[in-house]
């Protein structure tokens, strides 16, 4: 996940120092596509929100450890 500061560095980057994608990916240690996605588009921060919360693994058994506790 992005933090706030590796968006900023993307964009200092680039923007200040006319680095490219492919550099800036390298430098980074990130993929072109994430460094694509933070340049083009204007937004300084980067969320990312679960669709469907997986269920533990324990899930179908919890019922019955309540009971054994």
């Amino acid at each position: 996940m992005l933090i706030v500061e590796t968006i900023a560095k993307i964009r200092r980057l680039h923007f200040s120092e006319g680095l490219g994608i492919k550099t800036i990916s390298r430098k980074l240690g990130l993929s072109r596509n994430t460094v694509r996605k933070v340049i083009r588009s204007g937004a300084t921060e980067h969320t990312y929100e679960r669709k469907l919360q997986p269920q533990p693994q324990l899930g179908e058994y919890v019922s019955q450890l309540e009971e054994l506790l």
